[in-house]
């Protein structure tokens, strides 16, 4: 069965506003041309999507996953229009992702060699929508962090760098210069969800608060509700002054790859890929000791 991806964005505008009347004026339709479009889309689906009675609208279990899985598919299909009309137009674009921390400039500037015709988008994620942006066609290529869930992906590893502690400055540990990871045992740490392996259940005992991306984490550890750990890159380009960064001598490495959809095979994604191994190198060294020791000496002085 093919979706109806006009019946489908009328779902999302009821299931949004759960109410026939405001979606029908948001989407500039008659109600009733609305009612009858989403009672053809759970004829389509064999299934009932709302639950409509004096109370108002809900949704069903059916409804509630349609909701969930309808955002990627439209956004998709948005993509896919954006790149057809830009090819049309004799553009060719690129647009790359990459996680915090992570500098994507002579990578691009080496693509820009191979391929002088593209033009090329970047665009910053977060763990929880790297696989996701992916295959819904809203990037095309990805500088990731792992875990990511490698289903439908390619996924190329770059290079590897150290993570660190993100303390708190009065935290007892923050003047050191490392500490080991049996140091923080006990310790409360900040949740950072990762859709790829832990949908549901937090990944520690101690974790506490949910923070999504660098900004909330070192709001958070900074305000006492608990530790993190970054890449030493992140703490490079990050800095707060009410926080510390120390390096963890034992703490498994941070992976960075570059990922693509196995689907998108093409000379403009291989001369991306090339790009970024090419310069994987210069890349890791926005992490270096010295810039490391800038970075950190500048957020101590700002105590």
């Amino acid at each position: 069965m093919d979706l109806d991806l006009r019946k489908l964005r009328y779902f999302v505008a009821v299931a949004d506003r759960l109410h026939f009347g405001r979606a029908a004026d948001d989407l500039h339709i008659a109600q009733p041309v609305l009612s009858r479009q989403i009672r053809a889309l759970e004829h389509d689906l064999g299934t009932e999507l709302l639950i409509r009675d004096s109370h108002g609208v809900a949704l069903t279990d059916a409804g509630r996953q349609l909701l969930t899985d309808a955002g990627p598919t439209l956004a998709s299909a948005h993509a896919v229009r954006g790149r057809v009309t830009a090819a049309a137009r004799g553009n060719r674009r690129l647009m790359v992702g990459f996680r915090a921390g992570i500098a994507v400039s002579a990578a691009v500037r080496d693509f820009a060699i191979r391929q002088p015709n593209v033009i090329v988008d970047v665009q910053r994620i977060e763990s929880d929508e790297q696989a996701v942006m992916l295959l819904d066609g809203r990037i095309d290529v990805a500088y990731v962090r792992l875990p990511i869930d490698e289903t439908g992906l390619t996924v190329t590893p770059l290079y590897a760098e150290p993570r660190v502690a993100v303390l708190p400055a009065g935290h007892r540990f923050a003047g050191k210069e490392q500490i080991t990871e049996a140091d923080l045992t006990g310790e409360p740490l900040l949740w950072h969800p990762d859709i790829s392996t832990q949908p549901t259940k937090r990944p520690h005992p101690n974790a506490g608060y949910l923070v999504r991306g660098v900004d909330e984490t070192l709001e958070h550890v900074a305000a006492g509700r608990g530790i993190s750990f970054l890449a030493r890159s992140t703490a490079v380009f990050y800095s707060h002054p009410e926080v510390r960064y120390v390096p963890v001598t034992d703490l498994a490495a941070d992976q960075v790859c570059l990922a693509v959809p196995a689907s998108r095979t093409s000379p403009v994604v291989n001369d991306f890929l090339a790009a970024a191994q090419a310069t994987a190198e210069i890349t890791a060294e926005c992490g270096n000791d010295e810039m490391w020791h800038l970075a950190n000496g500048a957020a101590a002085r700002h105590s």
